[in-house]
């Protein structure tokens, strides 16, 4: 790493939420690397002090700090965003928690689709209801929140999660536009499939995972590193002029059609809801 690129985030401060983990992990990776303070957020201590251990080889132990809660929560979200900007002020704020789910709209519960539209959408609404006012304090800042190709391209019985990551992307253009005279940008990146935890039963059905390798024309799957080296650039200085845009990171997937992820609905809740027969 060369220095301007080690001291990319120096002087900021950097919030993820979902961060013990997965695309959050790798995003407070980036900016620990890059020289800022990091500070994570999740529902598990247990994982948010694995990940802490794993940033100290990145930076001094000083940098980091972690907060647990439920991103869904207000009160927890905005409990924890105060008290790391006591640390330091914050200047970077990444909505990344969420959750998926299967669910054929004709048999999903409104326990599920609350639940689900709790996490994703609401609570990407608190992170930037809260996380927005400390950047404006400090200056301004930047704040990006992890959509999905789910938010792009219609993907069949997934419905609540489909429209929880659309509804991100319509949360960002509207802060965007709203916190622009507060030098506050706001933007989300769009990632396709990319090699996770919550993604592994995709990779792990074959037929699912060819039909989404057919609809990706640069034919691989992402790696974290991916969706966090887009993150960490519309959070640096070199986007100080890049604001409301929703940035596909997939491997050109958008460019096609969702993914057919038939076999699990006829799986988990028979024939007649894959076919229509309500």
């Amino acid at each position: 790493m060369n220095n301007s690129s080690a001291q990319r985030f120096a002087g900021k401060h950097a919030f993820v939420t979902g961060g013990g983990s997965g695309i959050g992990l790798a995003c407070a990776r980036a900016f620990a690397a890059g020289g800022g303070h990091v500070s994570i957020f999740g529902r598990s201590q247990d994982k948010l002090d694995a990940a802490i251990a794993t940033l100290e080889k990145d930076c001094d132990a000083s940098m980091l700090a972690s907060f647990s809660g439920d991103v869904g929560v207000e009160d927890n979200i905005s409990s924890a965003l105060e008290q790391a900007n006591e640390r330091a002020p914050l200047t970077i704020v990444v909505a990344n928690a969420g959750i998926g789910g299967l669910s054929p709209l004709a048999v999903t519960s409104d326990e599920e689709w609350q639940g689900i539209m709790q996490t994703n959408l609401s609570g990407t609404f608190y992170t930037f209801k809260h996380g927005a006012r400390f950047l404006a304090r400090a200056g301004g800042g930047a704040m990006c929140a992890i959509s999905s190709i789910a938010g792009v391209r219609t993907h069949r019985f997934m419905a609540p999660y489909c429209v929880s990551k659309a509804g991100i992307d319509m949360l960002v253009r509207n802060t965007a536009d709203e916190l622009g005279v507060a030098g506050v940008r706001v933007n989300s990146v769009c990632p396709g499939l990319v090699d996770t935890e919550i993604a592994a039963g995709l990779f792990a059905t074959d037929a699912v995972h060819e039909d989404y390798m057919n609809c990706m024309p640069l034919g691989r799957t992402g790696k974290v590193a991916d969706i966090a080296a887009s993150v960490a650039f519309l959070c640096s200085d070199e986007a100080s002029w890049v604001t409301g845009v929703s940035l596909s990171v997939d491997g050109g997937h958008h460019l096609r059609r969702g993914p057919d992820v038939e076999p699990f609905a006829r799986m988990g809740f028979g024939d007649d809801i894959a076919e229509g027969k309500l």
